[in-house]
């Protein structure tokens, strides 16, 4: 009996050795990178699969779809394509509109402070600069009378002159000159020779007002006193005066 136990007893063992083996290789699971990679392929086209699915079963809904119901769709898809396409033309529309109000009012803006700063300049409340000439009266004799240097002043206006100013005060619409010769005043302030006139205009018309026959140049000179004019391309004038509001005047516009 033993001899007979012995050869079956063997391959039971074997056969038990056999799966222990397989067991021990199938667990604990060893996943590799490329059975990682395969599976998240796998699961990925799974996914697209199920997408395609359902998208085939909703292109699937619509034709099997009545004819009166895709017309009728159809007619929804067009109304809300035209509202899209006014309300586009729309906010294009208010797009143009904006950009064209604010050029608009820039432009007011710029012609506003252009507006102001010639008003400034006449009003002498600004300082002035550009062509013009230098008038320089000597009066050694101490002849020249105020209303001499008001001629000047009127037939350099006359020609043309935008900013004046006569020993650093600035002369404006309502200046005025007083007080006898050696003591002349300009708007109530005391000037001495030699008296410098400073004027901002076109060069070719101021120099010929002065020297016209009869002029301010040849009445000076009648009176012992030398004027010398002297053209220039760079005119300052920054004499200011203060700006002053009027009592009783205003606006016709407010």
């Amino acid at each position: 009996m033993s001899n007979d136990e012995t050869p079956n007893q063997k391959p039971a063992q074997e056969s038990q050795s056999g799966r222990q083996r397989l067991l021990a290789g199938l667990w604990p699971p060893r996943v590799t990178r490329a059975q990682l990679i395969v599976a998240l392929l796998l699961f990925g086209l799974g996914l697209g699969l199920a997408i395609q699915v359902r998208s085939t079963s909703d292109t699937g809904a619509l034709r099997g779809a009545r004819q009166e119901d895709l017309v009728r769709i159809l007619d929804e898809l067009d109304d809300r394509t035209q509202r899209l396409e006014d309300e586009k033309a729309r906010l294009e529309d208010q797009r143009t509109e904006l950009e064209n109000s604010s050029d608009q009012a820039e432009e007011a803006r710029k012609q506003t402070l252009e507006k102001e700063r010639q008003l400034g300049i006449l009003a002498g409340t600004v300082a002035a600069r550009g062509p013009g000439i230098t008038l320089t009266i000597d009066d050694g004799a101490g002849a020249v009378e105020s209303d001499m240097l008001l001629d000047a002043i009127q037939e350099l206006r006359a020609a043309g002159a935008e900013a004046i100013q006569v020993n650093g005060i600035r002369v404006v619409a309502d200046t005025y000159f007083s007080g006898e010769a050696g003591a002349i005043e300009v708007d109530g302030r005391r000037i001495k020779a030699p008296y410098r006139f400073e004027v901002i205009g076109k060069p070719q018309d101021l120099e010929p007002a002065l020297n016209i026959p009869g002029g301010v140049v040849q009445t000076l000179e009648k009176e012992q006193a030398t004027a010398t004019v002297t053209r220039s391309e760079k005119i300052v004038v920054d004499a200011l005066r203060p700006a002053e509001r009027p009592d009783y005047a205003r606006s016709s516009s407010q």
